[in-house]
């Protein structure tokens, strides 16, 4: 054989195995991802998992997937320093015929929120990088992230606070339409307590004892305004992922003491969840006692958009609109206006109790942010 022959044999193959695998090279390739976990907490490890297969007789020398990954998931192996919100992934096979290949990567889930992972591009071509082809693929798959949960004893509850003193499935708030005798008054009693029969009796003031009462819920709010200016966003979202913390911690505990605890706030679900609209609903769980309530405030949580719906003025009216009574609300805050503190009371005079958890950015003291910690209202 010619040298001229051989060249002309060789560069035919080299081009007829280039248009076969650009015609057929994805021909009856089959891919899947997935996440080890459909749910983990925040800084938690989980796996992704890659599985490609070669449903054909042909070989394919190479394959290549790229596909865009939230930079809240971190690939172990890799660090995100350049601050983009996404980032490519890349993975290369090579195939047998009928083989199929899974690949395991290492994921660490850096912040709470709701990812979902569409489309992956694939690339194929021939051994010579003479031809190559490539196709998005369908590879629908998510992961849930949860908030931090924390010891209770982490969260800056007041001094005071009730969530402390809980016995095993009872609200230990005290009930005003629940009478236990009388006793001595004491500083801070409301004179509405008073009971002035008793005080006759033993010239000296007495107060009515209330006594406890299983039939109070706890309710979790959540106030996501940093101001009263509805269009201006977010500027702390650090601030209101701790406070997304507080709340996960403080259900935690409360549902795992047999407390029916539920969850509000001022913002809304990330799509496909929350509204397409222009105007969107708060975020309301009624308060339920068991363990699948609790997967879904943390759920919730996790898919909470960082923003508002609404001023949380707007939120609290509707509890007021609607004449909710028997409810315990924790509300977590960072700022308290007069007009709150004046729906505050109106709960109050509902037969409600309100206490504030302050939310406070770091190094600012309790005076510099105008107000004091341990602020309880109600009696």
């Amino acid at each position: 054989m010619s040298l001229a022959w051989f060249i002309f044999v060789l560069i035919f193959c080299i081009l007829g195995q280039a248009y076969i695998y650009q015609k057929w090279g994805l021909t009856n390739i089959h891919y899947t991802r997935s996440f080890s976990e459909r749910a983990v907490f925040e800084g938690e490890q989980v796996e992704m998992i890659d599985e490609i297969s070669n449903k054909k007789i042909l070989p394919v020398p190479w394959v290549r997937l790229d596909s865009k990954i939230n930079s809240h998931l971190q690939f172990t192996h890799s660090v995100n320093d350049d601050g983009e919100p996404e980032l490519f992934h890349h993975t290369m096979f090579s195939l047998m015929p009928y083989q199929k290949v899974t690949r395991r990567h290492q994921i660490s889930c850096e912040k709470r929120g709701y990812y979902r992972l569409n489309t992956v591009s694939i690339s194929t071509g021939d051994a010579f990088g003479f031809g190559q082809d490539f196709q998005l693929f369908q590879a629908l798959t998510d992961i849930t992230v949860y908030p931090t949960i924390s010891s209770i004893e982490d969260v800056p509850l007041p001094s005071h606070s009730w969530l402390g003193d809980i016995v095993v499935r009872r609200w230990i708030i005290e009930d005003p339409f629940f009478h236990a005798g009388v006793r001595e008054y004491s500083y801070g009693d409301s004179m509405n307590n008073i009971n002035w029969k008793a005080t006759a009796r033993t010239n000296q003031l007495q107060v009515s004892k209330k006594d406890y009462t299983s039939d109070h819920h706890l309710m979790i709010y959540l106030n996501f305004d940093e101001t009263e200016d509805i269009w201006l966003p977010i500027e702390d979202e650090e601030l209101m992922e701790r406070g997304l913390s507080y709340a996960a911690s403080v259900a935690q505990y409360a549902i795992s003491k047999g407390i029916s605890t539920g969850f509000g706030c001022n913002s809304y679900l990330v799509e496909p969840f929350g509204q397409m609209g222009k105007v969107k609903d708060s975020v309301r769980i009624s308060s339920k006692n068991n363990q699948n309530q609790l997967t879904f405030i943390l759920d919730t949580m996790a898919k909470l958009k960082m923003d508002r719906s609404r001023n949380f003025n707007y939120f609290l009216q509707e509890d007021i609109e609607r004449t909710m009574s028997n409810t315990d609300i924790l509300l977590i805050t960072s700022i308290l206006t007069s007009k709150m503190k004046h729906q505050i009371r109106q709960l109050e005079a509902l037969g409600n109790s309100v206490e504030i958890l302050w939310l406070q950015k770091e190094g600012v003291s309790q005076e510099t942010n105008g107000h004091e910690e341990g602020v309880l209202y109600g009696n």
